[in-house]
């Protein structure tokens, strides 16, 4: 097929070089990274009319839409309209993402276990909702699109309502905190739960944890994301099925019954507590690291599974998983999250452990070429993926290979997977 895919992160990489691995596909990047050139033709057509006249005049048979922004935006509307082939959810169904206030509320509507909450761009009612919570820390989000910064933990009543008056008079996220939720603390562990829909159709892939805060130990920042490892061995059978009775199937029926049947990624962001999982929130799309490591973990053909959920045959689809478990690990740079990073060229040792070369690969992220170099120019600037037998196994070649890529600078956390490894 001729494959068009949209976005230039680690995200947009990882699904290509599973596509190019297929060897049987033509791949354009719209914008693409300077290391997705050496999967495809990367291309500049920011305008989505322009380019789904593009698509169009280019006989493109699948678009895949990697990040959040252009779903949001309509994206998959315009495409249809020029009748194309395009993976993810309308614009009305990317509002489980665009808005956190029109998600909790389908969460609300269509019993869908979740955390108590009040969204408002009333401060009083927020004060008031704070004031009545009996327990710390609170949950504080901004309602739109903060490219996965928008949540604060606040660790008391005070720091909440401060939290509240910085988001609503515009300071900390600017228009997309112009409506907040509250909600409880759940106390419990984290997953990213992915499921590929068609509306009515699901296929789900192994869970996956990612690390957030940029330190060790769970230090510091929030970040877009400092690694990822699936599946976690932290889900077992009767957790997976309670998400498909209690959390997939309503919420697909849910939205058909909104008229806005859902088809994409479905990404749920779950708290389980005391074994019972409750949606956090909704994203509409890969998260990212956990796109790099999930599509090495697909035995089948990961074309099918893109082209089938675009086209309602999800059902047709017999999807199958490698027995092994994949850890990625974000290679960073210096002053990220905080700020921009000096431009530096990026240095790659020549592999020669034959295992290594076989389990491993680099997916490339906020790279540009320049005069036959690759220069890190963005926050996260790179994943190191490996799959092993076992977690231990992965995580040993992922920091192996980690230690093949260089450049000023360069930072990464050493405790990822910790989680399944602690004991």
């Amino acid at each position: 097929m001729n494959i068009l895919i949209l976005g230039s992160g680690g995200r947009e990489y990882s699904i290509g070089l599973a596509l190019k691995n297929e060897k049987s596909h033509n791949l354009y990047f719209m914008p693409g990274n300077g290391a997705t050139s050496n999967l495809g033709k990367n291309i500049n057509i920011t305008d989505y009319e322009k380019l789904a006249i593009f698509a169009k005049e280019n006989s493109i048979d699948l678009t895949i839409v990697g990040p959040e922004g252009p779903l949001v935006d309509g994206v998959v509307d315009i495409f249809k309209k020029y009748e194309l082939t395009i993976f993810g959810p309308s614009k009305e169904a990317a509002q489980l993402e665009g808005s956190k206030a029109y998600m909790k509320n389908i969460l609300k509507k269509y019993n869908i276990p979740t955390a108590a909450f009040i969204e408002t761009s009333n401060k009083k009612d927020a004060y008031d909702f704070i004031d009545e919570m009996k327990n710390l820390p609170i949950v504080v989000k901004a309602d739109g699109l903060c490219g996965g910064k928008g949540v604060i933990i606040a660790q008391s009543k005070e720091e909440a309502k401060k939290t509240v008056d910085d988001m609503l008079n515009g300071s900390s996220f600017g228009e997309a905190g112009e409506k907040v939720i509250i909600e409880e603390f759940l106390d419990g562990y984290e997953l990213s739960v992915f499921a590929i829909c068609d509306g009515e159709n699901y296929k789900i892939l192994p869970a996956a944890q990612d690390h957030k805060r940029v330190g060790d130990g769970d230090t510091g920042p929030n970040t877009g994301g400092m690694g990822a490892y699936a599946p976690t061995p932290l889900v077992n059978d009767d957790i997976y099925k309670k998400l498909e009775d209690r959390v997939i199937k309503p919420t697909l029926k849910g939205m058909q019954e909104e008229n806005a049947p859902f088809e994409g990624v479905l990404f749920i962001g779950v708290m389980v507590v005391k074994g019972e999982p409750i949606v956090l929130e909704y994203n509409v799309r890969f998260g990212d690291p956990e796109c790099e490591i999930l599509m090495p973990l697909i035995e089948s053909k990961v074309s099918e599974l893109f082209y089938y959920g675009a086209t309602k045959q999800l059902d047709k689809l017999d999807i199958k998983f490698k027995d092994k478990f994949a850890v990625g690990v974000v290679m960073a740079s210096s002053n990220y999250p905080y700020s921009s990073s000096a431009p530096s060229i990026i240095s790659l040792s020549n592999i020669v452990d034959k295992e290594l070369l076989e389990n491993s690969h680099i997916s490339f992220a906020g790279v540009e070429e320049k005069d036959g170099n690759l220069i890190a120019t963005g926050g996260r600037v790179a994943v190191c993926v490996a799959i092993g037998d076992t977690i231990k196994e992965a995580r040993d070649r992922a920091y192996l290979l980690s230690s093949e890529i260089s450049f000023d600078g360069k930072k990464f956390r050493t405790d990822i997977a910790y989680q399944a490894l602690k004991n």
